[in-house]
């Protein structure tokens, strides 16, 4: 036999995977922490020790199962930084004869190694990562033909076909989607369940970090970070959550509470993303959960849980494969503003975008409702370049992969595609905050004001938002309520609300 070898990207930590079935001398795996993977971004700190510790545990775990493996750590003399260098020095120096590789998550890494494979003179192949419910091409075949890509349609398809929650053609309950179940508020009496925490030690990581000058944002407790790092921990934080979060999810998914950050969300996405759990089994230990707790656990809980990962996840790295690389450069509202240079610190007077970019930075998290109706609210309303909104998200998220950051981001969040994803623009003014959280009570500017000293900036940006791009929104039958109250204000009113809003702007920086 032939002497092969295999790479195993940093999101690729599938144990299960079929390359693992056996041992074999003539097989070695490679793995590498490269400058072209944490250079491409400014990274959160959390996201490079994550990265790096999860994917030194997987080789370790490869290692004590037999395989062989060749580990190129960030600091390495060999490591020449890139994969194409790193595979060719590694092929010819250990004459390898056969390269394989598993189905990059990311176009951006996808055309490196196809264009690497192009330039082999020995046998190549690839195979898919046994990750996901559905294949790269998956979704652009149920859409075929279709004007429109409603997620909708496509959740109930996975469904039928996996056999999730359904009695044969019918979903259980008789119903599809019980999202109007989970919008509620949490009452202020409430006190939210404490996040389940790590305690890895990743300080001596952080001093490689540091040696290697790689760029980073936010902050970390080195000795004590909290992410899972192993498919042990993963499976412990998604024990914690079925166990003790679950029951409540549903209700509180949208809610917003001012220093609380993890709330009743599963935060497996970073252990999903890299593969140290499969959806399949996150979506299984939750209906069987339900299933033993029918008392305790509403149907609403766990529909609304199902419908995140086999309906929206799956939705969106099917949008990805079927529309890069042109997603990825899209901006229909042609928004061209800077990003406000708080995002980068948290220091500005609105208390809901303090709370949520200071707990982003602390702890390279936010949930989607904090991530898609403050963050990115605001940002749009701002009239900011979605590049420029991509580039944060994609670094400051742990679990933010171009393949899932960017639709959200283009697609959800900015509007930049045109209703690809979403048939309108997701924003707000105050009065939505305010509904789903805590944070207008304790604010600097005043929800309900529209103009004036203390004005929310939120009301203001709203409707300047909707006069700004009427030429493009105002025939969205989505949007005809919100035209047809800014047609019925009077003309001073809108003035009043157009110049505060161009106040906002010119002093974004300072707001």
């Amino acid at each position: 036999m032939k002497k092969t070898i295999r790479l195993i990207l940093g999101d690729q930590l599938n144990s299960a995977h079929s390359w693992f079935n056996e041992t074999s001398e003539e097989v070695t795996y490679v793995m590498m922490e490269i400058r072209t993977e944490t250079d491409y971004a400014t990274h959160h700190t959390q996201k490079v020790l994550g990265f790096f510790a999860a994917m030194r545990n997987f080789a370790k775990q490869l290692e004590d199962a037999g395989h062989a493996v060749i580990y190129l750590s960030i600091n390495d003399n060999d490591n020449q930084q890139d994969f194409a260098k790193n595979l060719k020095q590694l092929i010819d120096k250990h004459s390898f004869a056969h390269f394989e590789y598993q189905l990059p998550d990311e176009f951006r890494v996808d055309e490196i190694l196809k264009q690497f494979c192009q330039s082999l003179s020995i046998k190549h192949d690839v195979i898919d990562t046994e990750h996901f419910y559905t294949n790269r091409s998956e979704l652009g075949e149920f859409y075929k033909g279709k004007l429109t890509f409603i997620m909708e349609n496509f959740y109930h398809a996975m469904r039928k076909k996996h056999d999730v929650l359904m009695e044969g053609q019918t979903p259980v309950n008789g119903q599809w989607n019980y999202d109007s179940d989970n919008r509620k508020k949490i009452p202020k009496e409430h006190k939210p369940l404490q996040p389940l925490v790590f305690e890895n030690d990743l300080s001596a990581i952080l001093k490689e970090v540091d040696r290697a000058k790689i760029k980073t944002i936010g902050t970390v407790d080195a000795k004590n970070f909290l992410w899972p790092t192993s498919r042990k921990q993963s499976l412990q934080l998604m024990e914690h959550f079925m166990v003790n979060c679950l029951p409540l999810f549903g209700s509180y998914q949208d809610a917003m509470v001012p220093t609380e950050w993890s709330l009743y969300h599963s935060r497996l996405s970073f252990s999903m993303n890299l593969k140290m759990i499969s959806p399949q089994e996150v979506i299984n230990r939750a209906i069987k959960e339900w299933n033993a707790r029918p008392d305790e656990i509403e149907y609403n809980q766990l529909e609304g849980f199902v419908r995140q990962i086999i309906g929206w996840r799956e939705y969106m790295r099917g949008i990805y494969w079927l529309k890069m690389p042109e997603f990825a450069s899209l901006n229909y509202l042609n928004n061209k503003a800077k990003l406000p240079d708080w995002y980068w610190t948290g220091n500005t007077k609105m208390h809901c975008l303090r709370d949520s970019i200071q707990q982003t930075l602390t702890y390279s998290y936010a949930h989607h409702i904090q991530r898609l109706m403050i963050t990115g609210n605001f940002a749009l309303l701002a009239g900011t370049d979605p590049d420029e909104v991509s580039a944060w998200y994609l670094g400051v998220y742990i679990d933010a992969i171009e393949w899932v950051e960017i639709t959200n981001t283009v697609g959800m969040s900015q509007f930049a595609d045109g209703g690809i994803v979403g048939t309108k623009p997701y924003v707000s003014s105050a009065s939505y905050i305010d509904k789903m959280s805590h944070y207008c009570g304790s604010c600097y500017y005043k929800k309900s004001v529209k103009t004036g000293d203390k004005a929310c900036p939120f009301n203001s940006l709203y409707w300047n938002f909707f006069d700004k791009n009427a030429d493009k929104l105002q025939a969205n039958p989505r949007l005809r309520m919100v035209y047809a109250l800014w047609k019925k204000m009077k003309p001073d009113t809108k003035v009043a609300l157009l110049e505060q809003a161009d106040y906002y702007l010119k002093n974004i920086n300072k707001i």
